[in-house]
C-alpha cells in the first residue's frame, strides 16, 4: 500500500490562492489497484488521492463516487474513498492511438456518457450505472452519435452537462482546418444534444447539434453560476485559448487565432502562448476558473470578476494537468497526465491530487 503524501504549500503559490508544491517520487510504480490513502493535509496543501494510472483523460462523480477513464485502455475505474481505484469495466471499440482512445466521461442521472475514438470515427455513447458504491457496473451501451471525424490528433472529447441538463460535447477539426468553418460539419465545434441525442429545439441553428463553432481543438467546458458557459481551446503556433461561449457563437478558427478583433468572429477572454498553456480541462470554485495545462504543465487561475487577469499554480510540479474537477464536497481534484506518450512519468504517475481552493 502506499500512502497519501502530502504536497507542502510555497509561499507564492499561497499568495495567489492558496495551493501546494511538490512532493518527493514514490519508490515503486504500481498500478491502480495498489493505492491506498491517509489523512488530509488541509487547505493550505493538498493530498494526493490516487497514483498508479495509465493515461488517464477524464473524472466525473457518480453521486460522492469518482470515476475515471483511462485513454489506451479504455477502462472505466471507480475510486474507493481511501483512494484505491477499482476496474468497473471496459469500452468496447475503443481504438487508442495518438490523441485518441476513451477520452470524456459524464456521469448523470444514473446513467455514463462516454465520448472516444472507433474504427469509424469518435463516437458518444451512454450506459446504466448499476449498483452501489464498491460495486459499480456498466450496463449495455446505447450510441448517440457517431461518425464524428476523428484523427491522430485534434479530436476534442470533453463532455458535459450543463445547467440547462443538455449533454455538451467538444469536437477537435480533426486536422481539416476549414471543417470548423463549415456548419454542416461536425468537427470544430461544440455540440449541445439532448441526454437521448436528439437536437433540441432551441439550439441555434435550426435541426442541427452545432452550439458553436470556429473551434480548432476545445477540450474544457464549465459553467458559472450565472449560466455563463466558458471553453478552453488549443491553438496552433500562437496562441491558446479561454472563450466565454454563445450560442451561434463563430470563434474563428482557422480564420483567426487568438484575439483578433474582428467583427465576425467572437474574440477570447484570454490568450495564453502554448508553450505555457495547451488547455485541457477547467472548473470553477470559489468565484474562479481553473484551467489544467499539458504542455505549460500548470493550473491557470482566472478570477470570474476579471477574467483577463490570472495566475499560475503548480508550474512544473508534477507535469502535465489533463482534467480539473470540482468534486461534490466542493473540493478541487487535478488529473496528472504524464503517462500519455507526451510527458516525462515519474514513479507512481500518473496521479489525482485534492486540494481546497480559497475562498
Amino acid at each position: 500500500m502506499i500512502t497519501r503524501r502530502r504536497f507542502t504549500a510555497l509561499s507564492g503559490v499561497l499568495a495567489a490562492g492558496g495551493l501546494l508544491a511538490s512532493c518527493s517520487d514514490s519508490p515503486d510504480g504500481p498500478g491502480p489497484d495498489d493505492v491506498a490513502g491517509s489523512e488530509s493535509s488541509g487547505p493550505d496543501g493538498a493530498e494526493i488521492l490516487t497514483i498508479g494510472l495509465d493515461a488517464p483523460w477524464s473524472i466525473t462523480f457518480h453521486g460522492e463516487t469518482a470515476l475515471v477513464s483511462e485513454r489506451d485502455s479504455a477502462r472505466i475505474l471507480e475510486l474507493a474513498p481511501d483512494g484505491t481505484a477499482r476496474e468497473v469495466g471496459v469500452i468496447d471499440g475503443v481504438v487508442a492511438g495518438g490523441e485518441g482512445g476513451l477520452l470524456g466521461i459524464v456521469a448523470h442521472d444514473g446513467d455514463l456518457f462516454t465520448y472516444f475514438t472507433a474504427a469509424d470515427g469518435n463516437r458518444i455513447e451512454r450506459r446504466p450505472l448499476t449498483g452501489s458504491p464498491g460495486a459499480i457496473s456498466l450496463g449495455d451501451p446505447s450510441i448517440l452519435l457517431d461518425a464524428i471525424p476523428s484523427a491522430g490528433v485534434h479530436n476534442g472529447g470533453r463532455l458535459a452537462v450543463g445547467p440547462d441538463e443538455m449533454l455538451y460535447a467538444t469536437v477537435g477539426d480533426a486536422t481539416d482546418r476549414d471543417s470548423a468553418q463549415d456548419t454542416g460539419a461536425l468537427s470544430g465545434k461544440i455540440l449541445r444534444m439532448t441526454p437521448d441525442g436528439d437536437v433540441p429545439e432551441d439550439n441555434p441553428l435550426p435541426d442541427s447539434l452545432v452550439y458553436s463553432y470556429g473551434h480548432r481543438n476545445p477540450q474544457g467546458i464549465a459553467w458559472g453560476q450565472d449560466g455563463t458557459m466558458y471553453a478552453s481551446e488549443f491553438g496552433q503556433d500562437t496562441w491558446d485559448e479561454l472563450n466565454v461561449i454563445e450560442p451561434g457563437g463563430n470563434y474563428g478558427w482557422p480564420e483567426v487565432e487568438g484575439i483578433a478583433d474582428q467583427e465576425e468572429y467572437l474574440d477570447p477572454v484570454q490568450q495564453w502562448s502554448p508553450a505555457e498553456a495547451s488547455p485541457s480541462g477547467i472548473a470553477i470554485a470559489g468565484g474562479r476558473l481553473y484551467v489544467a495545462n499539458l504542455r505549460g504543465a500548470r493550473l491557470w487561475v482566472a478570477p470570474l470578476e476579471d477574467l483577463s487577469s490570472s495566475t499560475q499554480l503548480l508550474v512544473g510540479e508534477v507535469g502535465r494537468l489533463r482534467d480539473v474537477v470540482t468534486a461534490p464536497d466542493g473540493s478541487l481534484w487535478v488529473l496528472t497526465n504524464n503517462t500519455d506518450g507526451r510527458g516525462n512519468p515519474a514513479d507512481a504517475d500518473d496521479r489525482i491530487l485534492r486540494f481546497d481552493p480559497a475562498p
